[in-house]
Parts: C-alpha cells; structure tokens; sequence
C-alpha cells in the first residue's frame, strides 16, 4: 500500500492527504466523494489509483440529460441465431466496473442519481426482476464541484450518506505546483504500472476488517457521533448549531475508517488520533447547520473540530 500511494503521489502532486484518505476509503470497502474546484486532479487521481491497484475502471460524465440506463445498462431484443425466436438479452453499462469515477455526480437529475443508491449499498442492480451482481470488489468515487451550483440537483441525503468519506480537495503548494508544471508540460510521459491484483486488494479488504479495535477507541467513536446529535444531551451549543446528525452508519464508516488509516501507517491497530483524523471527512456531508450557524458564520468543520477535540 506504500507502493500504491508512492506511485499515485508521482503523478498527482500536492495531494497526500487526498490520496491517503481516498485509499482509506478503498481499503474500508466504501465509497468517497471528492469535492474541489475544477484543475486539481481529481479525475487524474481515480485514473491513477484503478491503474495502480490493477481496477477495471470506467467514468461516467453526469449530464442533466443522463438517463438511469446510461448507466445501470438496458435490455435489447434480438433474433436468436437467426432462427426467428427473439427474446431480451441485457447489455451492461459503465456500473459494471470494479472502479467507477462519477464525475460531476451533481449534475445528473434526482432519477439518475438514486439510479447509483442500490448498486452502492448492495453491490448489485435489479433490471426487469432480475439481478445483476457488480464486480468484486466495487467502488464509486464522485467528483463534485462545489463553487458552480447553476444547473445542479444537490445530492439527497439519503444518497450522501452512502459514501464513506467526504473528501476535500484544496489547492497544491507551491512547490508541488512548481513540479507539477515542469512535470505536465515536458515531453515524458509517465506510465504506471499495476502494484496489486484486485484478488490482493481483496484480501487487504478482509485483513482490515479483522484488525482490532481497543474499547477506547471505540468509546471514542461513540462519543464523537453520538454528540453531534441535537437533542440528545449532547449540548447546548450542539442544539443550537445542529439542524440533525450523522446517524449509525457514520459509527460504521469511523470504525471502518481508522482500521483502514492503521493499516496504511503500519501499525496494528488505530488510535483515538485517528478518530479525531478523519472525523471531519466522515462526519462532514451527514450533518446540517442551522440557520443561526450559518447566520453566525459557523462552518460544519469547526462545529467537527470542537467536538473532536474534547476526544483529546
């Protein structure tokens, strides 16, 4: 995995905390949304990573016009060899790959969008009664635009909640930027090789699931989750700020999250600093602030960062 992120790093410069998190979120078996201005390599880093971590990878561009069968795929009928018998065969579309890049995933209507929800969550696709299993293993990574809200549709919370990470991409440094021009606008063209085998990353799934967690850190994880709820005794401010918080699955994704963010720092088994790590990607996008925080100017990150810091 020092490898896979080695290698994704030669390529796009000035991401490391991106990449990481994008690989916890790969390795935790979920799903991430990557959320930056245009330029700033997002597509760049899921063509990268399916390369490196030898995915079947496809992209999906999200259009108003997308229909949910321009992904999930349609049935044709055909003659049967000729023989005059016809019947339905059904083609997959671009779902069917073990790493999906959804980009601009907001532009896309609420029907197609929702066309996403059960693939994600249950790694399969229902067409015509039937079902459609995704290849093992199956990853979405959604790019999105957060300055251009002109002809989008914000995604549902429902369908927010099915990513495991929200995953913020800023600008690079300046000296990243400086290697990146001389790097982009020569005439070598780098090429990477594949690190693992999906059967590898597979195994590295299952390995991540078995790493164990002290009861500390899962007290952690509890009380973190559990006092980002309004009304629930959390606190006066909390009740103030908080419109509604994350709910159980985020108790999930943290506890998935920090045995991935163990795993790539060689360690064998997280921290309470890894909660406090990733509690902002995880916990970001399955909250809302009130009208008096955003009045206020509170942002949900420094609503996060307060309550992380009580875990210190």
């Amino acid at each position: 995995m020092q490898r896979v992120h080695k290698a994704a790093a030669s390529v796009v410069f000035g991401q490391d905390q991106v990449i990481e998190q994008t690989l916890v979120t790969i390795l935790a078996g979920g799903h991430g949304l990557l959320i930056g201005v245009p330029g700033l390599a997002k597509t760049l880093l899921v063509e990268t990573l399916g390369r490196v971590l030898g995915l079947d990878a496809k992209r999906i561009q999200f259009t108003p016009d997308l229909m949910p069968s321009d992904i999930i795929g349609s049935e044709v009928l055909e003659d049967a060899g000729g023989t005059g018998r016809r019947s339905f065969r059904f083609i997959k579309g671009p779902i069917f790959a073990q790493l999906l890049m959804a980009d601009e995933i907001n532009r896309a209507s609420p029907k197609t969008q929702s066309a996403l929800l059960q693939a994600m969550q249950e790694h399969h696709v229902t067409v015509a009664g039937q079902r459609h299993d995704t290849p093992a293993p199956f990853h979405v990574l959604a790019t999105q635009n957060p300055l251009e809200q002109e002809g989008t549709y914000p995604l549902p919370e429902a369908q927010l909640d099915r990513f495991l990470l929200q995953i913020d991409v800023g600008y690079p440094g300046e000296a990243a930027e400086r290697h990146m021009l001389f790097a982009t606008t020569g005439t070598e063209d780098r090429r990477l090789d594949a690190v693992l085998t999906a059967q590898e990353l597979a195994a590295i799934q299952r390995l991540v699931r078995q790493i164990p967690v002290a009861d500390k850190v899962v007290d952690a994880i509890l009380k973190l989750v559990r006092s980002a709820r309004p009304g629930e005794g959390a606190g006066a401010d909390v009740d103030r700020l908080v419109a509604w918080g994350p709910g159980p699955r985020a108790s999930q994704a943290l506890m998935l999250a920090v045995r991935a963010k163990a795993l790539l720092d060689g360690r064998l088994a997280p921290s309470v600093d890894d909660v406090i790590a990733l509690a902002e990607p995880v916990l970001k996008h399955r909250m809302a602030l009130t009208f008096a925080a955003r009045a206020e100017g509170t942002g949900v990150g420094r609503v996060i960062a307060n309550l992380a810091t009580s875990l210190a």
